[in-house]
């Protein structure tokens, strides 16, 4: 008789626990499919190959096209309507305050306000700016007082400046001069040694070397690495970065705003004044104006004094001379853009060079006279001023000035060029 098998036991019509690969849940005979708990915050769990992600936002590659659109445009805007805004008070006798000397952006802007076709531009290096004499005492003021127009001579003088540094200050933030009737000194103080002329191999820390050329011509004594080399490129090439140097020159103390809020006050112990202040209060929208009476400058100044002290000097000579080089080469600059230009050659102090040393300086003096000559450039020699009248090596004190701008009014080279002649 035969038996029929026993049927088989529900529990064992599936697999065995753990036979997929996934072992049995400790204390349980049996696995046993859960739903997953739900996610504290309410949130759907992450799914099996679900991409990555926590940002709210993604931005497509179209959307990152707009975003820089929006932000080059800003970048391209913002300067210029930045001079629309803020404001910049100037009189006839106005130079750049000695703390914006190297707020070339600024300068750019001057030289666009002051350049129109009925003003005489004067160009140079603190001679012209009149390092030691108030605003109303320097050339520019009485050449205005000889032409009885105030305001017809205007000083775009730069303190510090030299021929290397003012060729990348006219070409990179002079393009307003075109069309223009310019006045440009020449100092043969910045010939008067290898070191003064840049060209000596030890390296030298000088004014406005982010103006001087970066990488041709080579400087010997300029030794700034790539990255400062650089970063000075670029600043010259986008009006953007010019803006916010101008900031920092005119509202942070030439700072930017971390270095401005970090500053301490030199106490012991320090404090710092500006750690709580906010940076937008700093921002008035008015170009400062230099200090009124300045105690470094004028008749009253204890600087304002004649000089004192022979010297000789190591005169480099004209066909080595870097600074030289870069003369000529803003002559070209100049007159490529249509200015009329007269070279103002002095005036240098000659009292002051020991005896034995002045023809090494009538050599040079008078070897660029010949070559402005020889190029038909308008120019004049002034003669030496009396020793009295002199702060030191190329500086006229307020009497100076005066004597100067009455002796180029009486120059028939200097009236036939300004008359148009």
């Amino acid at each position: 008789m035969e038996t029929n098998p026993p049927a088989p036991s529900p529990r064992a019509s599936g697999p065995p626990a753990g036979a997929s690969g996934t072992p049995a849940s400790a204390g349980s005979s049996n696995s046993v499919s859960r739903a997953p708990l739900p996610s504290p915050t309410g949130a759907s769990p992450a799914q099996p190959g679900a991409p990555f992600g926590v940002n709210e936002i993604r931005l497509n590659a179209w959307q990152w096209l707009a975003v820089l659109l929006l932000a080059g445009l800003v970048a391209v805007l913002t300067p210029g309507l930045w001079a629309r805004v803020e404001r910049f008070p100037t009189g006839p006798d106005y130079r750049l305050p000695y703390s914006l000397s190297k707020d070339y952006w600024l300068y750019g802007r001057r030289l666009r306000q002051a350049a129109t076709p009925d003003k005489v531009l004067l160009l140079g290096d603190s001679v012209v700016w009149g390092e030691y004499v108030a605003p109303d005492g320097t050339l520019s003021h009485f050449l205005n007082q000889q032409a009885g127009a105030a305001g017809q001579f205007i000083n775009a003088g730069l303190n510090g400046l030299f021929p290397l540094a003012q060729e990348g200050l006219l070409r990179y933030y002079g393009g307003a001069l075109r069309h223009r009737k310019l006045i440009l000194q020449c100092n043969v103080l910045w010939m008067t040694s290898p070191k003064a002329d840049l060209s000596a191999t030890k390296e030298e820390q000088f004014n406005h070397s982010r103006l001087v050329p970066q990488f041709w011509p080579r400087i010997p004594c300029y030794k700034a690495d790539a990255n400062e080399r650089l970063s000075a490129v670029v600043e010259r090439e986008v009006p953007f970065i010019g803006w916010v140097g101008h900031l920092q020159s005119a509202y942070f103390g030439q700072k930017s705003i971390l270095s401005w809020t970090l500053e301490d006050d030199g106490g012991s112990p320090p404090s710092y004044p500006n750690a709580w202040k906010d940076p937008l209060s700093q921002i008035t929208l008015t170009v400062p104006c230099a200090p009124e009476p300045d105690p470094d400058r004028g008749p009253a100044s204890p600087r304002h004094k004649p000089w004192s002290g022979a010297a000789r000097f190591d005169w480099v000579e004209l066909d080595a001379s870097l600074q030289w080089a870069a003369f000529q080469r803003l002559l070209e600059l100049l007159e490529h853009r249509d200015n009329r230009v007269l070279v103002l050659l002095g005036p240098f102090n000659e009292h002051m060079i020991v005896q034995e040393n002045r023809p090494a300086f009538r050599k040079t003096r008078d070897g660029i006279a010949a070559w402005l000559a020889d190029h038909r450039i308008p120019h004049v020699v002034p003669e030496t001023l009396p020793s009295e009248l002199y702060a030191d090596a190329s500086h006229p004190l307020t009497g100076g000035y005066q004597l100067l701008a009455q002796r180029l009014y009486q120059d028939a080279a200097f009236r036939a060029w300004l008359e148009g002649r």
